[in-house]
């Protein structure tokens, strides 16, 4: 029987105080108990995600987020600016083109980081432009956004700015209200250390100026109904209760560590996994480095054989690289539940790995930087 380590950008590993609670029996969602939980996490979310706007939980993964905040924020025939990056920004582009928006495309090659400036002139040559949507963290390649200068921008216009937070959230500081963020998307199964299975979503006051106006058709992602229920700490729709229980404990320890000590966890560890990368000769990917996920490229004729002789036969699973860059990157991830002995054991196995697909690796390399950038944070 092997032992299973989730290095992946998730999901994550779930730590037991969580899964025991997704354990308990289930109970009615009509009740003050649920009223009770419910009021208590709507208080934790404000905290994660730094806003003082109410965050609602729908059940589904985060894409069902995503397309809410087309589906709530615009109409028929809008204009909007995507900024991508990556899978995840052009996920954007796929689900806005579904709904019959005109979407002006501010792209960089997969890689690099979204330039503000860019996203700057898109505006001003499309003042009409109702939304400019982005990623915070694209988890595809590893890159940060720099979403604090693109807030500044966005807020000196009409539009609004809507972000996927869905890897970035709690692993690396994310301040919505600060940094002008009028739609904030996320999901349970990355920092906040969950199963799969819930999504949330953050809307501003110049937000729901586009939610009132919006004509495009909605039902069960109408955020309309959520901010009505959520007045009676309730859900429009029958709520997945286990992970709602699960998360209001998520939530808690979330608290009890605190979010800088975790931004600031994470970023050692993410300091200590590009070290580890560099020790076994791989060139990192990514222009801005993110806190959350380390990319690096790999010899592109062992590229899928390292992740699945990584999973089948040391039982660690890493992810690789997505769309145009199967093959060619790996991504090692340091979120949530992922520790610092995650890492040793996680780097030990990849270096074996590649030496036994004909890399000419010092024994031991990896683990000894690792190490080293572990030992000078102590």
């Amino acid at each position: 029987m092997t032992k299973h380590y989730l290095l992946t950008p998730g999901p994550v590993p779930v730590p037991p105080e969580i899964a025991l609670k997704e354990a308990l029996p289930v109970f009615h969602h009509r009740t003050g108990e649920f009223a009770a939980v419910y009021r208590d996490i709507a208080k934790g979310l404000k905290y994660i995600f730094q806003t003082e706007n109410e965050v609602y939980a729908l059940a589904s993964s985060g894409t069902g987020a995503m397309e809410a905040t087309v589906a709530n924020l615009l109409s028929p025939g809008d204009r909007i600016i995507v900024a991508s990056c990556g899978i995840f920004g052009c996920r954007w582009i796929e689900i806005a083109q579904e709904y019959g928006m005109e979407v002006v495309s501010v792209s960089v090659e997969w890689g690099k980081a979204v330039k503000p400036a860019e996203i700057e002139k898109a505006l001003r040559e499309n003042p009409d432009v109702k939304a400019v949507y982005t990623t915070f963290v694209e988890t595809s390649t590893g890159v940060a956004n720099d979403i604090k200068t693109i807030g500044e921008i966005v807020s000196k216009t009409n539009a609004v700015l809507v972000v996927d937070a869905i890897s970035g959230l709690v692993g690396q500081e994310f301040r919505a209200d600060e940094w002008k963020v009028d739609a904030t998307v996320s999901a349970s199964q990355k920092g906040f250390m969950l199963a799969p299975g819930l999504a949330f979503i953050m809307l501003s006051g110049k937000a729901w100026k586009l939610v009132e106006n919006s004509k495009l058709p909605k039902f069960y992602f109408d955020v309309r109904k959520y901010k009505k229920f959520y007045a009676l700490s309730e859900t429009p729709f029958t709520p997945p209760i286990t992970l709602i229980v699960a998360l209001q404990e998520s939530i808690r320890l979330i608290r009890e560590k605190g979010l800088e000590n975790i931004w600031n966890e994470c970023g050692l560890l993410a300091k200590a996994a590009r070290s580890g990368m560099k020790a076994l000769g791989l060139e990192l990917f990514g222009e801005v480095p993110c806190e959350v996920v380390t990319s690096a490229l790999v010899p592109v004729e062992i590229g899928v054989e390292i992740v699945e002789t990584l999973r089948e036969k040391y039982g660690v699973s890493i992810a690789g690289g997505q769309g145009d860059l199967k093959g060619k990157i790996i991504r090692f991830a340091h979120m949530g539940y992922i520790g610092k002995a995650d890492l040793l054991v996680g780097f030990t196995c990849l270096e074996m790995v590649l030496i036994e697909l004909g890399m000419k690796i010092e024994k031991g390399k990896a683990a000894a930087a690792v190490e080293k950038v572990l030992l000078k944070a102590m």
